[in-house]
Order: C-alpha cells, then structure tokens, then sequence
C-alpha cells in the first residue's frame, strides 16, 4: 500500500508505504515480515512535522498455535530506522498463554528501547520493561443456574531501563457466570505509581502532582452483564477507592435494544467524582454517548452516534453510511464534528469517502 500526501504551508508532503509477507508454518501458525517506510519529499526550504527525512520500521512476527489450540503466543521483533537513530531504537516482545476448560494462564513481556520511533502508528511509551502474567481457574458445579465461577489474578508491571518499578497493578478478582449467560464480577485492585512527569489527574488545568511522586492506592470494583442474546440487555459497573493522593468514585451504565433486523439503540453513560486535597483540583465527569444503527436493506447500513463529554467541554456527533456493492467491498461516507454544548459553536468537521473492492 501506498499513500502520498501533499504539501501544507510549511509541512513537506510526504510518502507512506507499507509491505507485508506471510508463511504459515507447520498447521496454525504464521510467520510475518513487514515493512513501513515514511519518507519526505522535496524538503528543501520547508519542514516536515517530525523533522527526520524519513522514518522505517522493519519487523518479524511469528504466531504460535497448537493442533488443539491450547498453546497460543506471539513473538516480534520492531526495528526502527531515522537520521541519528541509536542501537536502542527497537522493540521486541512475546506473550504464551495455556488454555484448557479449566485453566487459563499467560504470560506476556515487552522491552521498548528509549529511541524507538514509529510515527506510522503511535507509541504510548517509550524506554521501558513491561511483564503482564494472569492466571485463572473455573468451577463446574452441578448447579442448574450457575455455569462456572472462580477466581482470577492479574497483574501488571513496568520498570524502567535500570529495572527500577515505575508501575505495577494487582487485581484479584472472582466471577459467576450464569447458565444464561449473564456474568457477575467482583475484584479488588491495587496500584502503585512513580510519575516520570509532572501529572494533574483531573486534566483540567489544575496544580499537577510533582514528577518522582510515587503514589499506592487500593479500590473496590463490581459489575454485571445481563445475558446479551437477549434484544434488550445491559451492563452496569462501579468501582470506588483511592486515587493518587485522593479518592474516586465511577458508575458506568450501558444499556442495548436491538430489533431484529432493522438495528439497534444503545445509550452508555459514565460517571466519575474524582476528591483530591486542597491545592488540588476535584472534580465530577459525566459522560453520555447515545448511539443508533440501522439496517435498511442487506446492503445499505447507517450508524449514527452522538458523545456528550463535560471534561472537555464537548459534544461530538458522528454518522457513517455504509453501501456494500459486492462481496467484501464497501463505499463509506463519514461526517464527524465537534461543537461546544453551551453555544453549539463548531470546533471543527470533517467529512470522509472511502471505496474497498475486493478483486477474486
């Protein structure tokens, strides 16, 4: 694949390609090779967003699964390549996961270097070892309502270069599910925290906590999913405890009606009373994000969906049209645009086509 864009006041067009190539090995396996470049073109007197002349990434991957498929992992290797770029410029990663009736174990770890760049895609963090084991067990009782339960722990644990912890979460938590499929879950989490930077929780402009704070803090979570075969389903969710240096409490609600086949309504909403001492800001978030779909033929689809968010102070209104011509090929029509609840002034639109057709 390839893309070319063109030039924007002073940001240089530029190139984007993309090469992939793919072996199964053995019965379920795959091995992966790939290669993204991003290249500029004529920069002379103008300036590219990033100012590297080009950045790659070169990579394998390999996926592991067994005949019965109890074994399941993937292996990778990222290289990264831009003007000045060091040997600490890559990444490389691997998770394996055993899985039975019973039992569900896995293991997964990545090293990131400080260096490594890959602006075809994003990068949340950079310079650090991450190791992610869980472990979970299920009963079969001889019970008419009751499918499964048992317990399940997870954790998750960052360091940095000098193998220093900067991050960890615990989780131990224990769920039911029922034989019509609804699923009751209760937990307990901790957390632990070293800010690599000065951090305001509420993200409202507030007193940030200082950087090389370190933070420990415990909460309580429950949930419950009611049975999703069913037209009119819902899920409900609370968590409260300890947050940085203050307390949180958050409610989540959503809600699914479907009629068959003309679509399905869906109202979500999210609730967050963030408590910080004073010269702290606390705060109280309210999130909701109705959304409609609609099928009017096997071909023509509509999907509309608004978010009213008041951290950012913004409502955000997207509809997509979809036209499935032939097999696996689509026309898009997307218009997106954001406004300001109070006054409905626009902060910004955009509208989107895009075509796929599959050759056979």
């Amino acid at each position: 694949m390839d893309i070319q864009t063109g030039q924007k006041d002073t940001i240089a067009p530029e190139n984007f390609s993309v090469a992939v190539l793919q072996r199964r090995l053995f019965s379920h396996s795959y091995l992966t090779a790939f290669f993204i470049n991003k290249q500029l073109i004529n920069p002379n007197n103008i300036t590219s967003s990033n100012n590297y002349k080009f950045n790659r990434v070169a990579g394998l991957e390999y996926n592991l699964a067994s005949a019965d498929n109890h074994w399941l992992g993937k292996a990778f290797y990222h290289q990264s390549f831009y003007p000045g770029a060091s040997g600490n410029a890559a990444v490389t990663s691997a998770n394996i996961s055993y899985n039975t009736q019973y039992l569900t174990a896995t293991l997964n770890q990545s090293l990131v270097g400080a260096d490594y760049l890959a602006q075809v895609g994003y990068i949340r963090r950079k310079g650090y070892y991450e190791i992610n084991p869980t472990f979970q067990y299920k009963f079969f009782p001889a019970d008419k309502k009751i499918a499964d339960h048992g317990p399940a722990i997870k954790m998750d644990m960052y360091y940095d270069p000098s193998m220093k912890l900067t991050d960890r979460v615990t989780q131990l938590l224990y769920q039911v599910e029922g034989m019509n499929k609804s699923i009751f879950v209760v937990d307990v989490m901790n957390t632990f925290i070293k800010l690599q930077a000065p951090f305001d929780p509420t993200n409202t402009g507030s007193v940030p906590l200082p950087a090389n704070d370190k933070f420990n803090w415990n909460e309580l979570g429950i949930s419950f999913t009611s049975d999703l075969r069913k037209s009119l389903n819902w899920l409900i969710s609370s968590r409260y405890g300890g947050f940085y240096n203050g307390t949180k409490w958050m409610i989540d609600g959503e809600l699914y009606y479907r009629v068959q086949p003309y679509g399905s309504l869906a109202f979500i909403t999210t609730y967050n009373d963030i408590s910080l001492p004073s010269p702290y800001k606390s705060a109280h978030f309210l999130l909701i994000g109705p959304k409609l779909d609609l099928t009017f033929t096997d071909k023509l689809f509509l999907t509309s969906f608004v978010q009213y968010n008041t951290q950012i102070d913004n409502l955000n209104l997207n509809f997509r049209f979809q036209w499935r011509f032939a097999p696996v090929s689509d026309l898009f029509i997307v218009y997106t645009e954001n406004s300001f609840p109070s006054n409905s002034r626009i902060k910004n639109r955009g509208l989107v086509l895009k075509l796929s057709y599959w050759f056979n």
